[in-house]
């Protein structure tokens, strides 16, 4: 048989509560020729199971994996363990705790094939609340920051990403050519949670053209339990922020990239440390005696 043409990859760490409906989702796409791989985490509740019910219902398209010895190896080591693996010349991620719009996959895949320069397409996400009956919150979607319905070189939505307002990929959202994936070198181990889907991203909006759509492809759903929820809760964002881009200055120093973007980079550090200050200073003072 050949191979599919599309390999979607989830990974799941103790995802049990969602992962039946991402699964559905994929399952529900109207684009046919796809395999999907479940990556497990070394998951301590039921998801590896949960998993292996649906391999077992779907031999012929589900597949479950994982590391060596079944140890948890953070978020980018188990995407690239699902991309070793993945035998389609498109790739497509789904967070265990999002679903995808039923024709996201036939759409996306349309688009790269009417836009050959393309190295990846994005849309929007729906930041999804509704979910939760009692929600206080409504559904919105971010603001792209580009016009969408065309083809945009790089560097062009890398500044977008770093400016860090906008809409720009999401590892549920995109669909990416595994040439490019693999031109990048997939994901940056070192980084096991927070930003790791930006690191890949970035890298990938520096090394090719990337098509812009206004579609809604997917819902992010917001829960408590979420790792961007719980580094907020925690306080940690602008630290998590901080490690990233200077991972990325360094990377932009060793790829010789184009000075702007680079001189960009710098910039966006040295404004993410005032407010920083700023912060500390903030809390310092309202703490202070009267």
């Amino acid at each position: 048989m050949a191979p599919p043409r599309v390999s979607v990859i989830i990974i799941v760490y103790d995802g049990e509560t969602y992962l039946a409906e991402a699964i559905e989702s994929v399952l529900a796409q109207t684009w046919p020729d796809y395999e999907l791989l479940v990556v497990d985490d070394g998951s301590r509740d039921g998801s590896r199971e949960l998993a292996q019910t649906y391999v077992q219902a779907h031999p012929e398209r589900v597949r479950l994996l994982r590391h060596p010895g079944g140890v948890n190896r953070g978020m980018s080591a188990t995407r690239n363990l699902g991309l070793a693996h993945a035998q389609g010349d498109l790739v497509a991620f789904l967070d265990a705790d999002d679903i995808w719009a039923p024709g996201k996959l036939a759409e996306q895949v349309a688009i790269l094939d009417r836009e050959p320069a393309a190295g990846m397409v994005y849309g929007r996400a729906l930041i999804w609340h509704a979910w939760r009956p009692d929600a206080a919150e409504e559904d919105f979607v971010y603001d792209l920051g580009v016009e969408p319905g065309q083809l945009y070189a790089p560097p062009h939505l890398f500044h977008l990403q770093l400016k860090n307002v906008y809409q720009t990929p999401t590892s549920s959202g995109s669909l990416l050519r595994k040439s490019l994936v693999d031109g990048v070198g997939g994901f940056e181990a070192a980084f096991k949670g927070m930003f790791e889907d930006q690191v890949f991203y970035a890298k990938a909006l520096l090394a090719a053209p990337t098509y812009v759509a206004d579609a809604v492809w997917f819902k992010y759903r917001q829960h408590p339990q979420s790792a961007t929820a719980a580094s907020a809760a925690a306080g940690a964002d602008e630290h998590a922020r901080l490690r990233y881009l200077g991972w990325l200055s360094r990377y932009l120093a060793a790829q010789r990239a184009d000075p702007q973007a680079r001189r960009a980079v710098r910039r966006t550090i040295s404004d993410l440390r005032l407010a920083m200050a700023k912060n500390v200073a903030r809390r310092l003072l309202g703490k202070a005696p009267r």
